[in-house]
């Protein structure tokens, strides 16, 4: 009888490593050795995974241990130590940070989109930022029938896209309680145009990251992108507004039926029955929702989009394990 693989999971107790271990669930990954991992004040906290109680380990304890595959949601610095020493002894790491997206050697996937990048010899693999994985999700069938010519991006990013510190800001807010503060200002009844880190540009870091990883995932330096990055006070799921400019004329129903064909894209597009994507819908849900599709009739092959998706689920968590899934598919 064969071993079981281990699986690591780094930040195990993390709001999205918490996710991490229901979706496994979920897509079945439970007859495995888990190692759950995360910093020193958490080792030894209880986890519960598939009817089965585990103790949170170190990370040094989790490398000992020889895992066949490490998903890391335990941020950049964590990632930048941790991922080599794990690759070193074999385990291939799916990386959540932002550590090793932009990195020429490892393979940045979506795996509806680009698994192929994944080569056997490859031991550390990026997980897209997420906001960039629902809004190529929606747009490489669009690339590949037509091409893309330039993106114009405005984000509307919930808190959880900041944490659990920045939830309980939200809550505090909410209930006029006194709390810790994520951010500079107030975000119940308010929004910024802030996500991560301003640059010397002005631009955001988050902005940024929108413009390298769709040009890296879709395999195509030449996409033009500018894009706004937008918090706002919604607990949970990101929201865009896409205009596409494509390089090849298109038609709507085709554009419709490209759509509703891409595994984990749901069409929702019924305007006249008030029928659009919302947080309020994507909530928990693995799918990425598009609608709103319409032509700009500002410029030539002019398209808009309105793309939706839980940020915590296909926009970390689920993807990571999706590509752990197939991974593991490879080896028969």
């Amino acid at each position: 009888m064969s071993e079981k693989l281990k699986i690591a999971v780094l930040g195990a107790t993390g709001l999205v490593g918490s996710k991490m271990l229901q979706v496994m669930e979920e897509y079945g990954l439970t007859d495995i050795e888990l190692l759950p991992a995360a910093s020193a004040k958490s080792v030894g906290k209880p986890v519960r995974f598939a009817a089965r109680d585990y103790r949170v380990v170190s990370v040094e304890d989790a490398i000992a241990a020889h895992p066949d595959y490490a998903i890391f949601s335990a941020g950049g610095a964590t990632s930048l130590n941790y991922a080599p020493r794990f690759a070193e002894t074999g385990c291939t790491v799916v990386d959540n940070s932002s550590a090793w997206r932009m990195d020429p050697n490892v393979p940045l996937v979506v795996p509806e989109i680009n698994m192929d990048a994944v080569k056997p010899e490859h031991r550390l693999i990026a997980n897209p930022n997420c906001s960039t994985i629902q809004m190529v999700m929606a747009l490489a069938p669009i690339h590949k029938a037509y091409g893309i010519k330039r993106l114009v991006v405005s984000t509307y990013q919930s808190v959880s896209g900041s944490g659990i510190k920045a939830l309980r800001q939200l809550e505090d807010e909410e209930k006029g309680a006194e709390g810790e503060k994520a951010y500079p200002y107030q975000i119940h009844r308010n929004l910024f145009p802030h996500g991560g880190d301003f640059q010397e540009d002005g631009y955001t870091t988050e902005e940024t990251k929108l413009l390298n990883e769709t040009r890296k995932i879709l395999s195509d330096p030449t996409i033009a992108v500018t894009a706004t990055v937008v918090r706002v006070p919604v607990s949970g799921g990101h929201s865009e507004a896409v205009n596409v400019e494509t390089r090849k004329p298109f038609e709507l129903n085709d554009i419709r039926s490209l759509l509703s064909k891409m595994p984990g894209v749901r069409l929702v597009d019924e305007p006249a029955r008030n029928l659009y994507p919302m947080p309020l819908f994507a909530y928990d849900k693995n799918e990425v929702f598009v609608g709103r599709i319409r032509r700009d009739e500002s410029i030539e092959n002019g398209l808009n989009l309105w793309i939706v998706a839980d940020n915590i689920r296909k926009g970390a968590a689920t993807n990571a394990v999706q590509i752990v899934l197939q991974l593991i598919a490879r080896r028969g």
